[in-house]
Formats: structure tokens, sequence, C-alpha cells
């Protein structure tokens, strides 16, 4: 029931390049590898930045209006500083960080900050492919049955498009929340629309705390 970590998903195989490396260098393993942008690194293979095509039309742009220059190495081409994610972090809060920064890929470091692999938008994508019956079949064998040791019958579950259902009633009002929280971990799960009621509430307010005044 564990979701994947970006580290389950990246590619280990990663097309880099040296942040000295010239411009057709760059332009050569693009082309060759077919790809849309790479990860620079340095001597003791630290992510500088990350280098794509967009970054190479926008420096031939800046070299045609200058005219004859400097020949251009990767440092110069690359976007910086590079939005890199650990190996441990969850496939969602990396494609969160994707879609907020706006970028197709993410390089992902160790603790060093060293390269250990790339994720992409099509590896993250994979967790959220999955059918709404073996999510359905997931929630109640593993979250409802396995988890909270209630019979199948005891929940109704619908799932639509990722989106999971939960109609029916559990014992402790501590299981809806828990069950909810359960579910929204499962891969491929988009949504979860609360029906639960429970039978006993076994909520504690919190004590506060204090001393009882004396006369």
């Amino acid at each position: 029931m564990t979701p994947h970590n970006v580290g389950q998903m990246m590619t280990s195989e990663v097309v880099q390049v040296r942040r000295t490396a010239p411009f057709r260098e760059v332009v050569q393993l693009l082309d060759h590898h077919r790809i849309s942008g790479m990860p620079v690194v340095d001597e003791d293979d630290k992510v500088l930045g990350v280098v794509s095509g967009t970054d190479l039309v926008r420096a031939q742009a800046k070299r045609a209006g200058r005219g004859r220059a400097r020949a251009v190495i990767a440092q110069d081409l690359m976007s910086t500083p590079a939005v890199t994610v650990h190996p441990e972090q969850s496939v969602p809060d990396a494609a969160r960080l994707m879609e907020r920064r706006g970028v197709g890929r993410l390089p992902v470091v160790d603790e060093e900050d060293r390269l250990i692999g790339i994720a992409t938008r099509r590896d993250l994508l994979r967790v959220f492919l999955r059918t709404d019956d073996d999510i359905r079949h997931q929630v109640t064998e593993e979250v409802l049955v396995g988890g909270l040791e209630l019979p199948p019958e005891a929940v109704l579950v619908s799932v639509r498009d990722g989106v999971v259902t939960l109609d029916g009633s559990v014992e402790l009002r501590s299981q809806v929340p828990e069950a909810i929280h359960s579910v929204w971990r499962l891969d491929g799960v988009v949504g979860v629309v609360n029906g639960l009621a429970f039978r006993f509430d076994d909520y504690t307010p919190p004590r506060t705390s204090g001393h009882a005044e004396t006369t």
C-alpha cells in the first residue's frame, strides 16, 4: 500500500553533458538520443542546470544578433538553478513540483546533489495509468479489509476516473479519517469522496493544560 517514490520510477541511465561541452556537442546529444533536454553536471557529477532545445534556440538568436562571438559551452546555455528531486520523494509530490515549476523533467540527485537519475513527465504519469477496477480492488482488499479489518460488504467502493467514493459504515469515528488517508496514498487515486458513517464515537477531546485556582 506504500505509494511509489521517485527512485522507483526514475530512469537510471541519464543522458548528461559536462558544463564545458561545446554548443555542437549539446546539439548532437539531444538529436542523437531524441530528447528535449538534459542535465548539465560538473566534474563531480553535481547538477548545475538543465539545457533544452529551447535554450539552444534562444542562444542562437542572441548570437545572430551579436554577429561573431566567442564559442558557447553548455554552462552558457543551461537554465539554472536546476529543479531537482531526491529519490525518496513521493511521485505525487514530484508531479506537483514539475507542474508548479513548468518543467518536463526532474534530475534526481543524492544527498550531495550528485546526479543519479532522471524523472520525466512520462515516468511520473505511469503510476496513474491504473484502471478503476484495479484501484477499487486495492481499496477494498488492502485498506478496508486488510487495514481496518472490516467485512467486504461494510463499505461500497466505487471508482471513476481515479476518484474513489466510499459509502457505508465503519465501527469507530477514528476509522473514517484513517480510511480516507490510506486511500489517498494509493497510486492512481486523484480524489476521495467520503460518504462514511460510524457506529461509535471514540473521539477524545484534547485535555486543556492549566492549574486549578485556589482561594
